[in-house]
């Protein structure tokens, strides 16, 4: 007489399927294994979290450059020739390349969870090492080309500080259930040790890091100044063209104190406003006067700059996504701009009492006005009518002659000077980027009496952190949207800030120290379900090939005569029950179910 008794009884274990066949091909159980990762996989698993990091600071970095993108497009102009914006294919390449690594990262992270082997496929390793390269060559390159632009990552941090803070202390936090669960799997009391201390120094640097963070938003309310003025830098040009008339009046509309512009000399001697080298990129000169696009801007006369337009090229590079919400009336109004000069713009200035501060580019050797172009732009300041005190004069060269014919200019220098020499020179205000400039230099300049203007300031964040800091006032391309920045983002007191830190501190403490409770309780409580119980992968320390073998041998005992349909048993990891009148043969993972003859 033949007797049944199942051998297994079938679980389906989907998520852990998706999980392994996603992250290393492993779609069968027999493929799985819960065996140590081997060091040639934990050396891969240490290259995807290298990638991983590297990734988020290079993502972070273009988070917070969105201040300076029209900065990039226009260098990167400079450097090609051609308009485009360079930021797209750059911020769409990061985003699919720090998702794709962070996903595989979320993978091996779920791999510790459940107690599996890690084994990365080796298209993903593929993935990785491109992401890897192709990050570290970006990062090269812009340190090269743009290396100022990293200070906006230390600058930003400053906004960004305390959030980052609490956001890092609970990811760390959270992976407590990880770092308790191994500990109590393992087997190596060094390896526990060693983990231990790992995780206990990463988390303890989190807990004392708020104490090297500074920010200007960190205090008392009342001694927060005035917001800073804003400056339209080339007008509003993410409105109209830049450094055109309409520009100049849309920055007026926003309530802007002054207007600033990049100034160049014509051929017979007229001041106008052109940012670019060439006239290429901001007006018609490729069909008016193909013969000449290449030529430098300042070797046209006045006439020939008067017959070019200036807004077509703003409706087809539309350079920062705005010409969709035009109406048509703004859309020909914007079309029919003509090049600005800077009588034009001084006039206007003057009539809606805002200030005008402009940088003026020297003509090159072979232009006739190469030695007088100072005297042209002092002549063309006079000659406007407007208010000597409303102009800040930046041109250095024939300082102490523009002192003597216009003593109520503004002077202003475009470097960073020491005290003595801004006052040796009668210079009162300084225009310096928004790197330059510390909060330590922020507050000595305001105790000497010298206004500082930071530039390009776009974005509410830095505006707010200028705010804290005291600055008064700052250039922007963007004053329509600083205009709707009220108060700072954020601002707290010392005593405020350090109560969040504490309470965070004390509350990832808890969490952390629950979490090992529990884990320990669960592993131990697992360890000792059924004592009987003897895993031979567990006791004898063999691999999982080592244990395939011996099922498949213990599977050929059995006699041919009797039939049976069920899977391989390679892969199934054995535990036998000892019993005093019979034994039975139990899969501890119960992938399938078959059922296996007993004679009686």
């Amino acid at each position: 007489m033949v007797k049944h008794q199942p051998l297994q009884v079938y679980e389906r274990q989907l998520c852990l399927s998706c999980l392994t066949g996603i992250y290393g091909c492993r779609w069968k159980r027999y493929q799985r294994s819960h065996d140590d990762t081997t060091k040639w996989e934990c050396l891969w698993s240490f290259i995807l979290f290298c990638t991983f990091s590297l990734l988020l600071v290079w993502f972070y970095f273009w988070w917070e450059a969105h201040n300076d993108y029209s900065e990039f497009n226009w260098f990167l102009y400079n450097r090609s020739g051609e308009w485009s914006d360079g930021t797209v294919p750059i911020l769409a390449a990061t985003a699919a390349g720090f998702t794709y690594i962070a996903f595989l990262m979320i993978l091996a992270l779920c791999h510790v969870a459940v107690g599996q082997q890690i084994n990365l496929h080796w298209l993903h390793k593929i993935g990785v090492t491109v992401a890897l390269l192709t990050t570290a060559i970006g990062v090269i390159s812009v340190t090269q080309m743009w290396g100022e632009e990293w200070d906006v990552v230390w600058i930003s941090l400053q906004a960004t500080g305390p959030f980052l803070h609490i956001g890092a202390l609970a990811a760390v936090t959270a992976l407590a259930w990880l770092v308790a669960g191994q500990m109590a799997r393992a087997e190596k009391t060094r390896f526990q040790v060693m983990v231990l201390l790992i995780y206990l120094s990463v988390l303890l640097t989190l807990y004392f890091i708020p104490l090297s963070i500074t920010s200007p938003c960190i205090m008392e309310r009342g001694s927060l100044k005035a917001a800073p003025a804003i400056i339209g830098h080339q007008g509003a040009p993410m409105l109209a063209p830049e450094n055109t008339l309409l520009s100049f009046n849309r920055a007026l509309q926003r309530n802007v104190s002054g207007l600033e512009a990049d100034v160049t000399i014509s051929l017979d001697g007229i001041p106008f406003l052109m940012r670019d080298r060439t006239l290429r990129r901001t007006t018609n000169v490729r069909r008016v006067f193909p013969d000449r696009q290449y030529d430098d801007a300042s070797l046209f006369n006045w006439t020939d700059l008067s017959s070019l337009n200036a807004g077509q090229w703003f409706l087809k590079d539309d350079p920062f996504w705005t010409v969709q919400y035009m109406s048509t009336s703004e859309r020909w109004s914007v079309g029919n701009q003509t090049v600005c000069s800077l009588e034009q713009m001084l006039k206007l200035a003057a009539k809606s009492k805002s200030s005008a501060v402009f940088t003026l580019r020297r003509p090159p050797a072979n232009h006739p006005h190469r030695h007088d172009w100072v005297n042209l732009t002092l002549d063309t300041v006079l000659r406007s009518g407007i208010p000597q005190q409303q102009v800040m004069w930046t041109v250095d060269s024939n300082r102490e002659m523009v002192r003597n014919v216009a003593p109520g200019l503004q002077q202003t220098s475009v470097q960073k000077l020491p005290l003595d020499t801004l006052h040796h020179k009668g210079i009162s205000r300084v225009l310096l980027r928004y790197n330059q400039a510390s909060a330590q230099d922020v507050r000595l300049y305001n105790e000497n009496n010298i206004s500082l203007t930071l530039y390009s300031v776009n974005e509410p964040w830095l505006y707010s952190l200028l705010w804290c800091s005291g600055v008064p006032s700052v250039s922007s391309e963007a004053p329509q949207v600083l205009r709707k920045v009220h108060y700072p983002l954020w601002l707290m007191s010392p005593d405020e800030y350090c109560l969040i830190w504490i309470c965070t501190d004390i509350i990832s403490f808890a969490v952390v120290l629950g979490i090992f409770i529990f884990q320990k309780w669960r592993m131990s409580g697992m360890r000792s379900y059924n004592p009987e119980q003897i895993m031979l992968s567990a006791a004898v320390r063999r691999s999982s090939r080592d244990v395939n073998i011996m099922k498949e041998n213990l599977c050929h005992r059995i006699p041919s005569s009797h039939s049976i349909s069920f899977p391989p048993l390679s892969f199934l990891s054995l535990t036998v029950y000892h019993h005093p009148v019979s034994s039975c043969i139990h899969s501890s993972i119960n992938p399938y179910s078959a059922d296996i003859p007993q004679l009686e």
